[in-house]
């Protein structure tokens, strides 16, 4: 599902001529197989993010090839990722980035919306998709109005909308409670099993990652292979 094949990254601060430049990954290699959870676990300024914002297409790789479903991703241009991201990806962000100004319905229904796909058709999948989550009674409220584990739940909804075969998490617990942690991270394990839906987690927590089948390590841009924590049913 996805390869990340030498991979390095440095960031540029400065003005253009003088920069300075901070190597954040060296020589990366990652593989992801379909209908897996991996977590790459790291502290902060470890390089956990950086990686999940060149997988995410958010940043351009310099040195290295990426390649999600088969497709080489690394060299696509800003319309290609924005068209790939629509058909392919979902994401789960710490801070939910839902709109508020928007009900449940409609930031789940939003990825449809862009999409194209006809009103009959967005309520039906939108309405599925809520009832699937158990968000299904709070369709009209607000994001204001919905405790964090809700609110997660709506991003989750809505990462899932157009179907994708693999979610993008960056420490999709980091704005939970402990009771709210544990609940999100066992409907992770059953969309995944349920679903076979490959997930790549970013995360700080060693007990968040040991949901995941695999665990991998970045200690300052360097990845380390871990150990295998769970068999993949298939």
């Amino acid at each position: 599902m996805i390869s990340v094949s030498n991979l390095s990254y440095a960031f540029k601060i400065g003005r253009k001529g003088k920069e300075n430049i901070v190597p954040v990954l060296h020589d990366v290699n990652l593989h992801v197989a379909e209908g897996e959870i991996v977590a790459v676990v790291g502290r902060s300024g470890s390089g956990k993010s950086t990686l999940l914002n060149l997988i995410s297409g958010f940043i351009q790789p310099e040195v290295g090839t990426i390649t999600i479903n088969g497709t080489k991703v690394s060299g696509f241009s800003e319309s290609n990722w924005a068209e790939f991201r629509l058909n392919h990806l979902g994401f789960i962000f710490q801070s939910f980035q839902l709109i508020p100004s928007m009900t449940a319905f409609e930031n789940v229904e939003l990825p449809l919306v862009l999409k194209g796909v006809g009103e009959k058709e967005r309520r039906e999948r939108t309405n599925e998709m809520l009832k699937r989550v158990g968000l299904e009674a709070f369709r009209n409220h607000y994001p204001g109005e919905l405790s964090g584990g809700q609110q997660q739940r709506v991003s989750i909804a809505r990462a899932l909308i157009l179907n994708p075969p693999l979610i993008l998490a960056d420490e999709p617990t980091g704005s939970l409670d402990s009771e709210n942690e544990k609940e999100l991270l066992s409907f992770i394990r059953e969309l995944n099993k349920k679903y076979g839906i490959t997930f790549l987690m970013i995360t700080h927590d060693h007990e968040v990652a040991s949901i995941a089948h695999r665990k991998v390590e970045i200690i300052d841009g360097y990845l380390k292979e871990g150990r295998m924590l769970h068999e993949v049913q298939r």
